[in-house]
C-alpha cells in the first residue's frame, strides 16, 4: 500500500495527497512483475487477450450502436496544442489525367500531446532508463524509432470489453475541475454506482468531462492542470486485470501528486504493467450513449496504424453497444 500524506501543494489544486518518490517508487517495483529472467511479451498486457477474450469482448456489444471515441484533427495551434497537426491538399483533380478527377490531400501529426487522440505503445515512456520489462531505453531507443515494444506489435488491434467509469455521470456534475484526483476509492465507489465490475481483460475508460469543459468554455494548458488518476488508483485496476485504460485527459492527473515526477501514471501503467494508454478521448457521445441504454459496458476496437518503431499511433476507438 502507498501512505497517503498531506497534499503539500499551496495550488489550490485537489490532486493530492502527496506521494514521496520512495513511496511511488516502492508501489513501482510491486507492479512490475519483470525480472532477471527471459523478457516479457512487448504487447505488455494486451498479450493476455486472446481469440476466446475477444469473442467474450463481441457480446458485450448487444444493440450495434456505435460511437466514435476521437477528437477531429486540430489544426489550431491553442494552449493545449502546440504542434497543431497539419492537414493540406496535394491534388485539386489539376495534377493526373481530368478523368476521373482525382483529390489527395496530405496528414503530418505531433501527436503525443493533449490534442490528438492517440494509443501510448509500452516504449513510450521509460522509468530510472528502463522500459518495460526491464529493458535499457538507450540501447533500444533511437532516431529511427524503439525497437523494443513498439506499436507495430499491436498490428493485430485491439477487441476488449470496454468499460465507462463516468465519474461526472456519478457525482451530479457536467466534469470535474483541472487538477482534480481519481483515487481508487472513487473509482470502486462509480463502478459500484454504475454496476459495472471490472474484470480480467476489460478495457478501462475514464470520464472526467474534459472534452465537455473545453466545449464549454474553451482550451486551457491541459498538461498544466487536469483531471485524471491519483496513482492510488493504478494497483486497483491491476488487480482486476485491467489490459488498456484510456481517459479524456491522459489518465494521470496534473499537478502530479508525485513532486519530483510529471506522468506517474504513465509510468505504472506503461513501465511498470506494460499495459498500453489511450489519451485524449472524446467520451461525452459514449457517456450519453450508455445512460440512454442503462449499461456501461460495450464492445471496444481499436486499431492502431502500423508504424515499425513507434511509440504509439494516432486512433479512432470505437465502442459498439
Amino acid at each position: 500500500m502507498v501512505t497517503l500524506h498531506d497534499t503539500g501543494h499551496d495550488d489550490g489544486y485537489d490532486n493530492g495527497p502527496v506521494v514521496p518518490l520512495a513511496e511511488f517508487d516502492a508501489l513501482f517495483d510491486r507492479l512490475a512483475r519483470w525480472g532477471e529472467g527471459a523478457l516479457p511479451d512487448e504487447r505488455g498486457t494486451l498479450a493476455r487477450v486472446d481469440d476466446a477474450a475477444r469473442l467474450r469482448a463481441l457480446s458485450a456489444a448487444r444493440t450495434g450502436r456505435s460511437v466514435g471515441l476521437a477528437w477531429p484533427l486540430d489544426t489550431a495551434a491553442g494552449p493545449d496544442n502546440a504542434h497543431p497537426a497539419l492537414h493540406h491538399m496535394v491534388d485539386l483533380g489539376d495534377v493526373e489525367a481530368p478523368e476521373p478527377s482525382c483529390h489527395k490531400d496530405f496528414l503530418g501529426i505531433d501527436y503525443h500531446g493533449k490534442a490528438t487522440t492517440h494509443l501510448d505503445a509500452v516504449c513510450h515512456i521509460g522509468y530510472r532508463g528502463r522500459l518495460f520489462g526491464g529493458v535499457e531505453a538507450r540501447s533500444v531507443v533511437g532516431a529511427g524509432g524503439s525497437r523494443w515494444g513498439s506499436v507495430d506489435r499491436l498490428s493485430a488491434g485491439m477487441v476488449l470489453r470496454g468499460v465507462l467509469l463516468d465519474v461526472p455521470a456519478v457525482r451530479g456534475v457536467d466534469w470535474l475541475e483541472p487538477g482534480t484526483a481519481v483515487h481508487a476509492d472513487d473509482v470502486a465507489a462509480v463502478a459500484e454506482a454504475l454496476g459495472v465490475e471490472v474484470g480480467e481483460g476489460d478495457a478501462v475508460l475514464l470520464r472526467t468531462g474534459h472534452a465537455g469543459r473545453r466545449r464549454a468554455l474553451g482550451a486551457w494548458d491541459a498538461g498544466a492542470a487536469s483531471a485524471g488518476l491519483h496513482v492510488d488508483a493504478v494497483p486497483w485496476l491491476a488487480g482486476r486485470g485491467t489490459v488498456l485504460l484510456g481517459s479524456d485527459g491522459d489518465s494521470d492527473v496534473r499537478p502530479s501528486p508525485v513532486l519530483e515526477l510529471h506522468s506517474p501514471v504513465h509510468a505504472l501503467a506503461l513501465t511498470a504493467l506494460g499495459m498500453p494508454l489511450l489519451d485524449n478521448l472524446d467520451l461525452e457521445e459514449l457517456s450519453a450513449a450508455c445512460a440512454q441504454e442503462g449499461r456501461y459496458t460495450f464492445a471496444l476496437v481499436v486499431a492502431p496504424l502500423v508504424v515499425r518503431g513507434g511509440t504509439g499511433s494516432p486512433v479512432n476507438p470505437v465502442a459498439v453497444l
